[in-house]
């Protein structure tokens, strides 16, 4: 049998105990932080498991090979220890107005633990969360001063799950101790996040959803929604991402009084009957298509302290002068084949990835077959080929660190039959990839491979008005942006042998392109030169000025990972890229 050093394990000379945590030779020397310890070491049972990467073998039989689509493999926590709260954590929950029965029923107890905020092992309230009766992770809370822990590599899931009842509204809070407060109003049928809301700064804000995704039938089976968040920047932010995620058709809210920041201090200040009347009196979202500055105050209040806002940066700076991208529109672009318009698109993919954390779905039948899409994918990401050519490829360590992001990032619907994927079909699983992944964007590439689903009955500009009218109202409702790529009418070469600059009005099927898109774009080369790298980026249209303005942008074109960069001129300086005014054809 092969010993551990075999697979560059290094476990610690002396070690004892049945698990230890090594350096994961396949991924910690990749990482900021290439000291962390996060390969588990089984010595007893002679297997390794890695929980940044899913590295995973053992002696007897080998190593296996890192999969990014593989469920991690959760510890679980120790068993109950059924002791009785301590005096001092009875007047605590006393003073929150939190009963002894309530307590008893979830099963709350003490537990002296390590806080590594404290540096210190200190006594604390221990608050387990369950999933069909089976304990999945606890979570400790010490007293009097606020800090908290969960079991490491326990999973992570909603506190209360057991409490989801089919067929009853489901309330959703911020702490333990709110989802406490509510069953003393008589609601139990309450939830709350596992980790309060994400600082609203958060770069990869939707990574701290992943809780939902394991739950998801189980989420998906309740009809109606009672949001019951905290009242501040943080409760806000959450409010709208689990209503985009959980759809807002489903959702009411609840607006606490002045004074009152979550339900356990309404429980406090005013007692079970007052906290049990806002809940049942939560407030509708806005009727759609019916609003008020009542409906919109907090994005009034907004846009008064800060004026409007552009989108996101793109990742070229010139570019962003002229584009951003905003959550909620919808984008054409457009290019004659060739022209690379599917590639920049991938590219400002990864580029609003990398710098924003934003999440993808991409419907895209013309790039099969999927993992040489993905491939380009991570090529964009690394910057470095997949396979060997004029540079040497990226070695195995660097491939698994980029597709383990491709699979954080990305994800695509990929159509079994072609007939049988529709519009509504695609707007109807990226709406539960929001629920699942929390996607920013969404891509259809190209559009003419749905033509074939229109209705017989129905004309082609028909057609095309109505599904974007559907999309804008997903993207709308949804926070989602998209991109509809679309394929020009058949253009002819001009006398220099260079095909025109098609705008939005030369895509193929309707004007409507032109007019019901929020933002147009056009990527175009000149074809008529096979050694020329400049590709231009026109912005046609943009329909709200603080989003950008019309021109156009001349990048670079890298052919090693198929990436575009700021324009570099002869004598080795940065040329940030050249912007020209293009006369609006609307």
């Amino acid at each position: 049998m092969k010993t551990f050093a075999d697979y560059g394990i290094q476990v610690p000379e002396g070690a004892s105990g049945p698990e230890i945590y090594a350096l994961c030779p396949k991924c910690s020397h990749t990482r900021t932080k290439n000291r962390a310890k996060c390969l588990s070491v089984n010595i007893e049972k002679a297997v390794w498991y890695c929980h940044h990467c899913d590295w995973a073998g053992s002696l007897k039989d080998g190593q296996t090979s890192t999969q990014a689509e593989r469920r991690p493999q959760y510890s679980r926590p120790s068993k109950l220890l059924e002791l009785p709260l301590t005096k001092g954590m009875q007047d605590w929950f006393h003073a929150r107005a939190i009963t002894d029965e309530v307590l008893k029923r979830n099963r709350i107890e003490p537990r002296r633990v390590y806080m590594s905020a404290l540096e210190d092992f200190v006594e604390a309230i221990a608050f387990p969360y369950f999933r069909d009766g089976q304990l999945i992770n606890l979570k400790y809370r010490s007293i009097p001063e606020k800090h908290f822990r969960l079991e490491p590599q326990c999973e992570l899931i909603l506190y209360g799950l057991d409490d989801i009842q089919r067929g009853e509204p489901l309330i959703w809070v911020e702490g333990e101790c709110d989802k406490l407060a509510l069953e003393v109003a008589g609601f139990k049928n309450a939830v709350s996040v596992p980790n309060g809301a994400p600082p609203p700064e958060s770069k990869n804000y939707a990574s701290k959803f992943k809780f939902l995704e394991a739950d998801e039938g189980k989420i998906q089976s309740v009809k109606n929604h009672v949001l019951a968040v905290d009242e501040d920047v943080a409760g806000r932010l959450l409010e709208a991402e689990l209503a985009r995620r959980l759809g807002v058709e489903k959702c009411r809210r609840v607006r606490w009084p002045e004074g009152v920041k979550d339900a356990n201090e309404m429980l406090v200040k005013h007692g079970p009957l007052d906290l049990a009347w806002y809940i049942e009196n939560a407030e509708s979202f806005p009727i759609e298509g019916v609003f008020s500055p009542s409906d919109c105050r907090d994005e009034l209040n907004h846009l008064y302290e800060h004026g409007f806002e552009p989108g996101v940066k793109t990742g070229w700076r010139k570019i962003d002068e002229l584009y951003t991208v905003a959550r909620g529109e919808v984008t054409v672009a457009t290019g004659i084949p060739s022209s690379g318009k599917s590639n920049w698109i991938d590219n400002l993919l990864v580029n609003l990835a990398k710098l924003h954390g934003w999440n993808f779905a991409l419907f895209s039948p013309e790039n099969l077959p999927l993992e040489q899409h993905m491939a380009a994918i991570a090529e964009k990401y690394l910057k470095k080929p997949f396979h060997d050519g004029p540079i040497p490829r990226m070695n195995r360590a660097e491939f698994e660190t980029a597709i383990r992001w491709v699979d954080e990032h990305f994800v695509w619907i990929s159509p079994n039959n072609a007939d049988d994927w529709t519009v509504d079909k695609i707007l109807t699983t990226a709406s539960k990839l929001c629920l699942r992944r929390g996607i920013h964007g969404l891509v259809i590439d190209p559009w003419n491979e749905l033509e074939s689903t229109r209705p017989p009955h129905m004309t082609e500009t028909e057609f095309i008005s109505q599904s974007l009218k559907r999309i804008g109202l997903f993207a709308l409702r949804s926070k989602v942006h998209v991109w509809l790529v679309v394929h020009p009418a058949k253009l002819y070469r001009t006398d220099a042998g260079t095909y025109p600059i098609p705008s939005l009005y030369d895509c193929a099927g309707s004007a409507h392109w032109r007019n019901k898109a929020d933002n147009g774009l056009c990527v175009w080369r000149d074809l008529s030169d096979p050694n020329s790298n400049e590709v231009q980026i026109h912005v046609q249209k943009i329909r709200f000025r603080h989003i950008g303005r019309h021109g156009f942008v001349t990048l670079f074109y890298e052919k090693l990972c198929a990436t575009y960069s700021e324009y570099e001129l002869p004598n080795g300086q940065r040329y940030h890229g050249r912007i020209e005014q293009e006369e609006n054809s609307a």
